[in-house]
């Protein structure tokens, strides 16, 4: 049936259009530019309507009309012909074969053919386009597929989902999906609205469901029945819950299963294969990686994939390398073939081997400092991949998994996610043969992360028993790194520097005689240290620059960049604040090129204070309230530490004496638990300070200071002194301005505070005697009064108005 537009074929639309203005824009353009435009996306992604918009849109370039020929229900190639002579009215000539009667007909006209769903008849679409176009000069061609038709001259779209709001964003009501989500629950439930509650649920909603508008407009039909929350919950199902009710609609979109199935169905015996294996990885994948767990010879169906958008193209990643994608609800697609499959042990296997096989290279490449930025973004880029490999390996390759965990530890602990990286070796490592060399080297590593999350008694017995177990394998790298792992930390934590001084120099004589640069670089910074905490300046400036003078090239890169702060550390208690500077300044330039941010955060800590030194207390609080911020970030408590003790220094000679008072009570509280030791001139100049502060203040206002320093947690102080950086120098001005509390009650006040102290919400209900539900419902309101969305600004609420 004809419209007046002469559209012909086509369905009034009972829905509103969302979302693709700029692309129906596109699509008209170029069917301007070229005769045959293909426009190429997964199922359930829009494609036919978009291709009906368009159609709408240039129907007035066309003399006669704009003409929908639908091949999805046409079983048969050879049928193509006569469904599309269907289509347009005509009828066999006599004396002519059906395909002369449509070329004579076509070439008679000026008009656009629209070819709607023509991935199951490429070939014969194709070989109609190549018969036809040629004859009729005035015919053009809008297809749509899930593929191309692969001719010469062809012109195609890949129609994307919708946009969505990535991980950390904001979804906005006005997006695309969310827009769409909207429209069609309203349709389903005309009370639907979308508030301040319900628009960050449906923008978590629609990115679950990849912004595929079939599976956004089969959920928006259930908002009634289940509600939003409800359907977040039961996605993991997806399949079962995304159907449609509307008996009108194609039998491949009644269910987001057939749609899916659909182009399953399409695939050759191998190229399903391919898809339920490659469905295995969690995210991104390279060519190679793909077919090493697809198995040999499936890469030409791996680049098929593609061509049927069941497979994004390849986007380069941080690393320089091409990735492929597959959305989410094709993942879950293709997961269930391959449980069906009973494949999915073997390809699970091959995923775990692949992820070693790519750990190891990269930590090779990260092994030297030269490598290290490629390394680094390599296994950024290979995230995801790895976590879901090495919990398959725990439960079924133990070896694997601690090779793995081992390879990926000091990368872990670079990106500060040395807890993390320390939970999942410890559990690789129980299957590991007691005093076995790999029980020796997994120890080694776990003292490496215990020490990088401030836990120091915990790395003293991990390097312990690596040096016990490496000793019975005669010298080796490995065995110099575990002894100077343990005499670093008896010198920190246990003050046992003559003890921690003898590990190190037998470590230092190992890696001398074995020619190893790391754990040569190692030992002499450990000597440094040792000197340094026996008030032996000089020497540990010495022996740090004999740690620094080692190629860089031939070191991982954070033990170079450990040389340059260790020597900094040496020269600023020697007194040579030039050079300190120039060797912190260029570590921690290094450091934040490859996103080491524990190595940032000590850096900018040293920075601040050589400020201090200098006397330039604004440019000391700056960098302070810098290091501050990153050692929160990776939730660093033996950086954050560091900064409190530098923190009072800063307030005292500020002259914000009952804040110097504060930093210092809340840090020495905390470092009685954490057992480090500190140099004798440090404390001599703290306690000083604190004299000083006393007559300043009186008795009152000292005991009031300390009180409220005593009430702290680590994160509480490290807040504290926060404010104090951002509210800048000279020290009459305030540590911000306070927020209004008229509003909030007692009550609601007593929970800023109890929040600002670190209690949890249920320790909040235990001691208040109310339900935890009571807890929440009351932060939900405080939150609305003061816009504090975050615990953290709770927290600085708490510590303007004076409450901690």
């Amino acid at each position: 049936m004809a419209s007046a537009e002469g559209v012909h074929g086509f369905v009034p639309a009972l829905t509103s259009f969302v979302g693709r203005a700029s692309e129906v824009d596109e699509v008209a353009g170029l069917l301007g530019q070229y005769r045959l435009v293909t426009v190429t996306g997964p199922g359930g992604v829009g494609k036919t309507r978009l291709a009906s918009e368009v159609a709408r849109r240039v129907a007035g370039r066309f003399a006669d009309g704009v003409w929908l020929v639908e091949l999805a229900t046409v079983p048969d190639p050879a049928l193509v012909i006569p469904a599309v002579a269907v289509a347009l009215g005509v009828r066999q000539a006599p004396g002519l074969s059906i395909t002369e009667s449509l070329l004579a007909s076509l070439a008679r006209q000026q008009a656009l053919l629209v070819l709607d769903n023509c991935e199951h008849v490429l070939a014969a679409v194709a070989e109609l386009c190549g018969t036809f176009l040629p004859a009729a000069d005035d015919v053009r061609v809008l297809a749509t597929s899930r593929e191309p038709l692969g001719m010469a001259g062809e012109a195609r779209f890949r129609l994307a989902p919708l946009p969505v709001a990535g991980p950390g964003e904001q979804p906005d009501a006005g997006g695309p999906a969310v827009a769409l989500f909207a429209d069609r629950a309203r349709r389903a439930d005309p009370r639907f609205t979308l508030d301040g509650d319900s628009v960050p649920l449906a923008g978590r909603l629609v990115a679950r469901l990849d912004g595929m508008p079939l599976a956004i407009e089969l959920a928006a039909a259930r908002v009634e029945a289940l509600g939003l929350r409800q359907m977040l919950d039961r996605l993991e199902d997806r399949f079962p819950l995304l159907t449609n009710r509307d008996r009108s609609a194609a039998p491949r979109h009644r269910s987001l299963a057939a749609t899916v199935e659909w182009s399953y169905q399409l695939l050759d015996e191998t190229e399903q294969r391919t898809f339920r294996r490659v469905a295995a990885f969690p995210g991104p994948f390279t060519l190679d990686a793909a077919v090493a767990v697809a198995g040999p010879g499936t890469e030409p169906a791996l680049l098929h994939l593609v061509d049927c958008s069941l497979l994004t193209p390849p986007r380069t990643g941080p690393d320089g390398r091409g990735r492929y994608v597959m959305l989410e609800t094709l993942r879950a697609f293709g997961r269930d073939q391959l449980g069906a499959s009973g494949e999915i042990q073997e390809t699970m296997a091959a995923l775990a081997r692949q992820a070693l096989a790519t750990a190891e290279q990269a930590a090779a490449q990260r092994a030297i400092s030269p490598g290290e930025l490629a390394g680094g973004r390599w296994l950024d880029a290979e995230d995801a991949t790895m976590r879901p490999a090495l919990d398959w390996a725990m439960q079924h390759d133990g070896a694997t998994a601690l090779r793995l965990s081992m390879t990926l530890m000091p990368w872990w602990i670079v990106r500060g996610r040395g807890a993390e990286g320390y939970a999942l070796l410890s559990a690789a490592a129980v299957g590991a043969e007691p005093d076995s060399g790999e029980w020796g080297s997994a120890q080694y590593h776990l003292g490496q992360a215990a020490v990088s999350v401030g836990d120091l008694t915990a790395g003293l017995r991990h390097f312990t028993a690596a040096a016990d177990c490496l000793a019975e394998g005669g010298p080796s790298a490995e065995f110099a790194l575990a002894l100077c792992g343990r005499a670093d930390v008896l010198i920190l934590v246990l003050g046992r520097s003559q003890e921690g001084t003898a590990d190190a120099r037998r470590g230092l004589a190992m890696a001398g005689d074995l020619g190893d640069p790391t754990s040569q670089a190692v030992a002499l910074v450990t000597m440094s240290q040792a000197a340094y905490f026996a008030g032996d300046f000089d020497a540990a400036v010495q022996w740090a620059r004999q740690a620094h003078r080692i190629d860089p090239a031939r070191i991982p890169g954070e033990l170079a960049r450990e040389c340059s702060l260790r020597l900094t550390v040496a020269l600023i208690e020697a007194g040579n604040l030039a050079a300190a500077r120039d060797s912190c300044s260029a570590a921690i330039a290094l450091a934040r090129t490859a996103g080491d941010l524990s190595a940032a955060a000590f850096g900018l800590l040293l920075l601040a204070r050589l400020h201090s030194r200098s006397a330039d207390l604004a440019d000391a609080w700056a960098s302070l309230g810098e290091a501050l911020q990153v050692a929160a970030r990776i939730q660093d408590q033996r950086r954050q530490r560091m900064c409190l003790a530098l923190g009072g220094e800063l307030c005292a000679v500020s002259g914000r004496w009952a804040a110097a008072v504060t930093v210092w009570t809340a840090y020495l509280s905390i470092m009685r638990d954490s057992e480090l030791v500190e140099t004798a001139r440090n404390v001599a100049r703290r306690q000083e300070l604190l004299r000083r502060a006393a007559q300043a203040l009186g008795a009152q206002r000292l005991a009031d200071a300390e009180g409220r320093g005593a009430m702290m947690t680590l994160d509480t102080a490290a807040e504290f002194l926060l404010l104090l950086a951002e509210s800048g120098w000279p020290a009459a001005q305030e540590a911000g301005q306070p927020a209004d509390l008229s509003e909030l009650s007692p009550r609601e006040q007593e929970l800023v505070t109890l929040v600002a102290q670190g209690r949890t919400d249920a320790q909040i209900a235990q001691q208040l005697f109310i339900s935890i539900s009571t807890v929440r419902s009351h932060l939900d309101r405080i939150r609305d009064k003061t816009s504090c969305r975050r615990r953290a600004d709770l927290t600085r609420l708490a510590l303007q108005n004076g409450l901690v």
